[in-house]
């Protein structure tokens, strides 16, 4: 039997690798991992649904296709999770909300569809907001999800579940979902890597109404491993329509040592830590840090140049349109479900309830205007480089980290520098950056032109080898 130390941070990459090259056996990495769910899980509260026979017999199964000499995928053997937002064939998807408590999906999203080509073995579902709805995880059905580097605190959202997972060392492979910073916030907050593909880079469905800022990508502990993930993930699926064509980049070639080496040189990139919105102030620890990790591109031939935009904030825009599309969803039968729901998701409901078509039409033509000045913006620098999200990890049982000059912040502008992004569909990605004098993660954000997603792994990849990260886990045993 293999050693917790052995599997629990080994990366995904080197795992497929082992598994190929025989060296390790997919059925002892998955009773590993599962032994320490069991013994972690309790605490942390990451996986809301596991599947520990379906995982052993996919393992078993894995370890035959090698014994036979079968051609294997990208990820074969591999252990990932599933966001409980997305559709799993024969696995129940609650959404974080008792009005889906006992769904069981007849079909598999695309990502999940593609994991399992590529070999990955699907351990279970983690945890979420309700719907999604906020940017720390917790729900009505399962409760909270604990930080790993310090469990009164939050992992952030909505992808908590799996930031937890990634964090802990409960698997090295977390799919999940972006409207808002679902991956790049809970990547800051427990010190992963959270990457945010273009618009339609991954395929999505089934579709939900706040669907035109939502993205699907990985979280993981190294930039290559996301890399890897994105290579599987990428490509067009019919039922998306928005999804983009297939494209011949390498994304596991954006992130080699010849890329980082040379794809950087020249290039002007924007440092920014204030959009001058007033949302919520940047702590002092998290600026320094980050801006420290930001100008360290310098040494791969960058020009880094600081910045503040002069771009009119968004938040508006983006409430109306995501939390409009979370009222499509819940709206019309809110008299039969109001006393399922999550007592903040229910107060958010009944403010954007009586918006009207105009109300919906002007957030849309608000986005277009600030994509122009977006768009300008990186006609002159090809990244920018932000704090991930202004703060560390906060304490639970909180929806958000508190008030500014006596007030709370609006919707999500405690987290001004991610959910833009999403408005212009961007890619963006969160990668750590450092600690906090008390050893809470920080994120560093990057957000690359449109469409370029290679870009941004390669820079993520030169601030992992400029400073790396993989020896830094939280004090969990």
């Amino acid at each position: 039997m293999l050693t917790e130390s052995e599997v629990s941070y080994r990366s995904a990459f080197d795992i497929a690798a082992d598994v190929a090259a025989r060296r390790l056996s997919p059925v002892e990495v998955v009773e590993t991992l599962l032994a320490r769910i069991g013994r972690l899980n309790p605490v942390l509260n990451a996986y809301c649904t596991l599947v520990p026979e379906q995982a052993l017999e996919e393992g078993r199964q894995a370890e035959a296709a090698v014994m036979r000499g079968a051609i294997l995928g990208p990820l074969h053997g591999v252990p990932v999770s599933i966001k409980d937002l997305i559709a799993t064939r024969g696995i129940r998807t609650t959404r974080g909300s008792r009005i889906w408590e006992n769904w069981v999906p007849e079909q598999d999203a695309p990502v999940v569809e593609r994991v399992r080509a590529a070999g990955a073995i699907v351990l279970g579902k983690t945890n979420t907001p309700e719907i999604g709805w906020k940017g720390v995880t917790d729900n009505p059905v399962f409760g909270a999800t604990r930080n790993p580097w310090n469990v009164s605190r939050t992992p952030g959202g909505s992808t908590g579940g799996g930031s937890a997972q990634v964090a802990a060392g409960l698997g090295p492979i977390a799919i999940g979902t972006d409207g808002g910073g679902s991956l790049r916030i809970p990547a800051a907050f427990t010190g992963c890597y959270g990457f945010k593909p273009s618009f339609g880079r991954v395929p999505m469905y089934p579709q939900s109404p706040n669907a035109s800022v939502a993205h699907c990508g990985p979280l993981t502990n190294t930039v290559r491993d996301a890399a890897l993930v994105l290579s599987v993930l990428a490509g067009p699926d019919d039922r998306d329509r928005l999804s983009l064509p297939a494209s011949d980049t390498s994304y596991l070639e954006a992130v080699s040592e010849r890329a980082v080496a040379t794809s950087l040189r020249g290039l002007k990139v924007a440092w920014c830590a204030d959009f001058g919105w007033g949302y919520w102030p940047v702590e002092p620890e998290v600026l320094n840090v980050t801006r420290s990790a930001a100008h360290r591109l310098v040494d791969f031939g960058c020009d880094v140049l600081e910045v503040r935009p002069d771009w009119l904030g968004p938040i508006e825009a983006w409430n109306a349109i995501f939390y409009g599309g979370i009222v499509g969803q819940v709206g019309p039968t809110l008299e039969q479900t109001r006393q399922l729901l999550d007592p903040g998701l229910l107060r958010i409901i009944e403010t954007y309830l009586t918006d009207s078509l105009q109300a919906f039409v002007q957030a849309d033509v608000a986005r277009t205007s600030f994509w122009d000045q977006v768009r300008h913006f990186f006609g002159q620098y090809a990244l920018l480089l932000t704090p991930t999200v202004p703060l560390p990890a906060f304490p639970l049982d909180q929806d958000t980290p508190g008030t500014v000059s006596g007030r709370l912040p609006n919707g999500l502008g405690w987290s001004l520098f991610t959910y833009p992004f999403n408005l212009t569909g961007q890619p963006a990605a969160s990668l750590p950056a450092g600690l906090t004098s008390d050893g809470q993660p920080i994120g560093l954000q990057i957000v690359g032109r449109r469409h370029a997603d290679a870009l941004v792994l390669t820079a993520s990849a030169a601030l992992e080898a400029a400073q790396p990260w993989g020896d830094r886990r939280p004090p969990l045993n």
